[in-house]
């Protein structure tokens, strides 16, 4: 099982007004074919309502609610996708980590849901996960 962030939905599904970057290209083609193999079944996942909620709130100012309705509600619909609540004292906590780790909370949240499941592996593009030990960040690129 692996965490998956936010922002690989937010890689696969935005639609920029801008160039992009070959770079940023490249991470829009490794987004994809992350939620592809999640969406077909091919790779166990997990996130938190926090890192969903991000989803949205980026996504909604790209996208037609109804199709970002569709793909939040495929998430919790799929068996390979485990979706885990979070207390106050869960997102304190990741507050406090973030701190330690120079991580903001949503990220240092991520982190303590990785360690408490003892899930080595992260699909992400933000590189602070980078400086986090014992934690992989994926995909390489």
């Amino acid at each position: 099982m692996k965490f998956l962030d936010a922002n690989v939905f937010i890689y696969a599904y935005y639609k920029p007004k801008k160039q992009l970057t070959q770079k940023e290209k490249q991470m829009k083609e490794h987004a994809k074919k992350i939620i592809s193999a999640v969406s077909q079944g091919k790779e166990e996942v997990i996130m938190t309502v926090v890192h969903v909620s991000e989803i949205v709130n980026i996504l909604k100012h790209g996208m037609p609610l109804d199709q970002l309705t569709a793909i939040i509600r495929g998430l919790f619909m799929l068996d390979n996708v485990r979706i885990v609540g979070v207390t106050r004292e869960a997102y304190f906590a990741a507050t406090e980590l973030g701190d330690d780790l120079k991580l903001e909370a949503n990220d240092a949240l991520a982190v303590d849901v990785m360690r408490l499941n003892d899930i080595k592996e992260i699909y992400s593009f933000d590189e602070d996960f980078n400086q986090i030990e014992g934690i992989v960040k994926l995909p390489a690129l």
